[in-house]
């Protein structure tokens, strides 16, 4: 008789589901299991509420995903044409982002936060490592910090060094199954181990030869910070490839092109030469982030697959 769980650990090949009665199993999937017509690289993902059989022998197997709410996906690194699933059953994301130490690229932000509106994930920015910053760093954190404030995302600002925003991080997570993701080497391991320090995250040392991120946390997992309060740690991200987005969707996952396009002289206005474009007016006076509309040019560019590359 089917059992029926929560994955709460993947490393590859082997998916942690802990069943309805807390008892924790080590899951496999079957060849054909992968072969439904789902084109990713992990079809099974942390967040999947699952059914799954335990044999007389004690190995479990994974049977079938139930509905998801919704999930946070990207394309396959190495494999253009497949998806890879970060986290599935979100109710928040936090994405945690540096000014510097190592510093991320706003097209990684944006391409993130388009992501996360494809799949209605809610999302909040968290600059994290901010007792490092200098004068000129403090400036451009509190940029981009009024720019997507004024998009309309949150913006939090932490550091595990000095506790500063820890208090509110943890409080936003009460009773939501979150997902922290970001680049490698933006702290989001120390973060985990400020919000929860019974939780043995591990911290990688930053590579002082290229100043980016060392891959620490090897496999995505669950933690439960608090009862009834979720976190799931992520391997860090390099790029941020899009998926499965047509050309003309893309506007409609930038909110402030959104709100704007239904100005626009054409219904099919691409916001790139059309005259009459309400979201090049907007860009003209300045009303629109230069680096946003940078952003989606480059999400356009990416249907072009000789044209594709990571931005880290």
């Amino acid at each position: 008789m089917a059992k029926q769980g929560t994955v709460i650990r993947s490393s590859g090949s082997v998916y942690g589901v802990q069943a309805i009665d807390g008892t924790f199993y080590d899951c496999r999937v079957k060849g054909n299991f992968r072969l439904k017509g789902i084109r990713s690289t992990n079809p099974v993902a942390v967040g999947d509420h699952v059914l799954f059989v335990v044999r007389d022998d004690g190995t479990a197997y994974i049977t079938e995903i139930l509905e998801r709410k919704n999930y946070i996906v990207r394309k396959a690194s190495n494999l253009s044409k497949q998806s890879h699933i970060l986290a599935a059953n979100l109710d928040l994301c936090f994405l945690v982002v540096t000014i510097s130490h190592p510093t991320t690229a706003t097209t990684f932000i944006d391409r993130f936060l388009a992501a996360a509106e494809a799949y209605r994930v809610p999302v909040v920015l968290v600059f994290n490592k901010t007792d490092l910053y200098n004068s000129c760093e403090e400036e451009e954190l509190g940029y981009l910090t009024a720019l997507y404030e004024t998009i309309g995302y949150r913006c939090l600002h932490t550091s595990a060094t000095d506790g500063r925003g820890i208090g509110e991080l943890k409080e936003m997570m009460k009773g939501k199954v979150s997902l922290l993701a970001g680049n490698s080497g933006v702290g989001k391991s120390s973060l985990v181990n400020a919000i929860s320090p019974e939780i043995a995250a591990r911290v990688g040392e930053i590579s002082k030869t290229h100043d980016t991120g060392m891959h620490t946390t090897t496999y995505t997992e669950m933690f439960e910070i608090m009862p009834g309060s979720y976190i799931v740690d992520t391997p860090g991200v390099k790029g941020f490839g899009t998926y499965n987005m047509e050309v003309e969707e893309i506007s409609h996952y930038f909110i402030e092109f959104f709100r704007l396009s239904k100005n626009c002289r054409y219904g099919n206005c691409t916001h790139t030469h059309e005259p009459g474009c309400a979201v090049l007016e907007a860009l003209e006076r300045g009303e629109i982030a230069p680096s946003r509309y940078q952003s989606y040019l480059s999400m356009l560019e990416d249907k072009d697959e000789g044209k594709y590359r990571t931005s880290v």
